[in-house]
């Protein structure tokens, strides 16, 4: 359970350290064809139309993938904590159902709002806030990147907050919004040290962070279920913040910001003596390693969206969470 473990799909973690000093040029076509130097320049990270794009290829590969239980067919269209999570859901699909899946409903995404933040260098990112046809009546916020022109836009963060919750963001006169900088120190925490400041709380407690359903209800619905008759469960938290996963961060009108981050979760069941650990569901044993007699400690990568304020306490909007591995004792 060390710091250094990551998830277990292979991504391109490095990605974006392989940026240079080099010159890369961008187009765009605003009045005419303009090329700058993308790594110096404040622009938009993308025009409307290529979000808009991003936004339908995405969809379109997920629903592939989905139908035929085939991580293969999203792989280049999601990245960090969603790719992770996705690609061990359709791992443990394919594992029962190898001939696709019988429950598929594609996914339609609708009502796309999208913020597109004015940034220099890379990688580049914007945020596409949507209705869609699961999750009730909660708003999808996907947040897509790529660190390079020949790059795909990649789905990194998917988040459901709840209607009316959704800040209003800073924009310039033509629309385009300001991305908050990972070292910031104008709000209440850092938007580089939030994952760690996170699982630090979820541990220990404190004031970093307002009560609600992702922090102190968590805390203690997890205190609820570590001890019962004949089963001891453990928790570990671990921050995740580094290249595929790191925090992305939008100004909101009062000065705050809207973070996107990553965190990794343990938990290991363990039996007494004469007990066993509770039969897991088909889909934790598909990924799950080794033979379960005493012990099971799973694997998790959950992706938050909280609202970080000039002053006060830290909001966790929403979590989606997903179990990446298991592992049997």
């Amino acid at each position: 359970m060390s710091q250094d473990r990551g998830p277990r799909r292979p991504r391109r973690l490095e990605k974006y350290a392989l940026i240079s000093a080099s010159a890369t040029a961008l187009s765009l076509t605003a009045s005419g064809c303009v090329v700058v130097h993308g790594e110096r320049e404040v622009l938009p990270s993308a025009t409307r139309a290529e979000a808009a794009k991003a936004l339908e290829q995405f969809t379109t590969a997920y629903n592939a993938a989905d139908k035929a239980y085939d991580a293969s067919l999203d792989a280049d269209h999601t990245a960090g904590a969603l790719a992770a999570i996705d690609s061990a859901r359709l791992k443990a699909g394919a594992a029962n159902h190898p001939d696709g899946n019988p429950a598929h409903e594609p996914l339609e995404l609708t009502d796309a709002k999208f913020t597109i933040p004015k940034k220099a260098g890379w990688p580049r990112w914007f945020v596409a806030d949507t209705k869609a046809n699961k999750g009730g009546k909660t708003r999808w916020l996907l947040v897509f990147t790529r660190s390079g022109l020949d790059d795909t836009w990649e789905a990194a963060y998917l988040t459901l907050v709840a209607p009316g919750k959704v800040p209003e963001f800073k924009t310039d006169q033509d629309g385009w919004a300001e991305a908050v900088p990972a070292n910031s120190t104008d709000v209440s925490v850092p938007p580089a040290d939030l994952s760690k400041d996170y699982t630090t709380y979820l541990q220990d407690g404190g004031k970093t962070f307002a009560d609600g359903v992702h922090t102190s209800s968590w805390r203690a619905l997890r205190e609820k279920r570590s001890t019962r008759p004949g089963l001891v469960t453990q928790y570990i938290d671990e921050p995740l913040a580094n290249g595929d996963y790191a925090p992305l961060a939008l100004r909101t009108v009062d000065g705050g910001a809207l973070v996107f981050f990553t965190s990794r979760h343990f938990e290991k069941q363990t039996a007494a003596r004469g007990a066993s650990v509770p039969t897991p569901n088909k889909d934790v044993l598909a990924l799950t390693d080794g033979e379960i007699k005493q012990s099971l400690t799973m694997e998790f990568v959950s992706n938050e969206v909280a609202l970080d304020p000039a002053d006060g306490q830290v909001s966790v909007l929403g979590r989606v969470q997903g179990l990446t591995s298991g592992k049997g004792e």
